[in-house]
């Protein structure tokens, strides 16, 4: 395994326990399908994050079958999803 790769791996996984701007975001990433901003950057290189700049939340993303999910300036991931957002460390 190359060393780009390696550093892309996680070293461990755990749940959000309250709701956040990361956590927002974290959300979106892994409802278009990737874990997050570093797994996406590292798929889709030459596509630029799309935030909004009032709260900084993701606001345009490319999934891997090339369409596109479209996020609203408000926050979309509502107590009820907050247990089921992964948080990543590497």
């Amino acid at each position: 395994m190359s060393a780009a790769a390696e550093a892309l791996r996680p070293k461990s996984m755990r749940r959000a326990r309250i709701w956040s701007t990361q956590v927002e975001n974290l959300f979106r990433f892994q409802q278009a399908g990737y874990r997050d901003e570093l797994e996406y950057s590292h798929v889709k290189p030459d596509t630029l994050v799309e935030k909004w700049p009032e709260s900084g939340f993701v606001r345009k993303l490319q999934r891997r079958d090339d369409t596109f999910y479209y996020y609203s300036r408000s926050r979309e991931c509502h107590n009820n999803y907050v247990r089921k957002v992964k948080v990543f460390s590497y």
